[in-house]
């Protein structure tokens, strides 16, 4: 959506040195709100939002794609995967994303959810319509299923995923399977777990659970050092993000909660415990009531990035230090001070 805004400052941002063209502006969204002084250091007081993508149904799913300089992005229920790039704006990348198959009312979301670009260069997705975690090449778009039961049955709709990055488990995947995907969440005839669970996938295809008693299991992430996992719960009775300790198997020897967004949510602030990200300091970027929470590796709150509506999810891009946000129907951008984890 072009606003008159976005237009005056098309016209105000006119360069006439070298080539003669316009530099493209993108209008201007939301606010920062600072609740510690500490934030300053993260992100400048005078940076701003900019909304890069409008008419989604629902972003989702940002990774950026270093090699080609671009950012990739799910609609899940609209079920296509979509392309930003400063150069050439939003195209389409892949339609449909997700499910493939016949008609059917199984699916509530039927598209890809979340996706990173793995150490090796590939694009790893929750396919939610497909059930299961993929490997979708850049190039021809020919999709490898990773894995799609466990003990069995078949995932519920796999949403978050992160990969590990060193050590003996470098190459797993840590991910998240909640029902929202299918038509009825819980009470959908199709879900075959009696559970919502947290797995970890390793190289050699091996699932592991991690945890089968969170009621919403949502977005993921890990500590600098690879130790600690993150797991975020969209539960309105129960916001909250869960910090698990790892072992050298990579299996939890302890779990707490970690941030409590339970009072965020009582002021009305959009959305819930979603996606996440970690920077190179370890500290969290995670979607929860209001916004995106910047929270340190001590669990303190210390700001947080507001749209104006739900952000589901978030991804550092371009040099490390552009947060680019999935946020409803509009993806948007903001620089910040520092950089994304590897």
């Amino acid at each position: 959506m072009t606003t008159r805004r976005a237009v005056l400052g098309a016209g105000a941002a006119l360069i006439v040195a070298g080539q003669g063209f316009a530099a493209e502006t993108f209008p201007k969204i939301g606010r920062i709100r600072r609740l510690s002084p500490e934030l300053d250091a993260i992100i400048a007081p005078d940076a701003v939002i900019e909304q890069l993508v409008d008419g989604i149904s629902w972003a989702e799913g940002p990774a950026w794609v270093r090699s080609g300089g671009y950012l990739l992005f799910s609609d899940v229920p609209g079920n296509v995967m979509h392309r930003w790039s400063a150069k050439d704006g939003k195209t389409e990348f892949l339609r449909p994303s997700g499910y493939d198959g016949p008609p059917t009312k199984i699916f509530r979301e039927a598209g890809t959810n979340g996706a990173i670009i793995s150490a090796l260069g590939e694009l790893l997705v929750c396919d939610c319509g497909n059930r299961g975690l993929a490997k979708v090449d850049l190039t021809t778009k020919k999709k490898t299923v990773l894995a799609s039961t466990f003990q069995g049955k078949k995932f519920n709709s796999p949403n978050d995923l992160v990969e590990v990055r060193g050590g003996p488990l470098k190459g797993s995947l840590y991910f998240t399977d909640p029902p929202y995907g299918l038509e009825g969440l819980d009470a959908s005839p199709a879900k075959e777990m009696a559970f919502n669970g947290v797995y970890l996938l390793r190289p050699n295809g091996e699932v592991a659970l991690i945890d089968d008693k969170l009621s919403f299991p949502n977005g993921v992430g890990l500590s600098p050092d690879g130790k600690r996992l993150y797991v975020s719960i969209s539960d309105p009775k129960r916001p909250v993000i869960m910090a698990y300790d790892l072992g050298a198997d990579g299996l939890p020897t302890a779990s707490k909660v970690f941030f409590d967004a339970s009072d965020l949510l009582k002021t009305g602030g959009p959305g819930l415990p979603d996606g996440m990200k970690v920077d190179a300091q370890g500290r969290l970027f995670a979607s929860g009531p209001g916004g995106i929470m910047i929270l340190t590796p001590g669990a303190k709150l210390l700001g947080v990035i507001e749209t104006g509506g739900p952000i589901a999810n978030c991804v550092f891009g371009e040099d490390g230090k552009t947060l680019f946000l999935t946020s409803n129907h509009v993806v948007a951008r903001l620089r910040t001070k520092t950089s994304g984890l590897a």
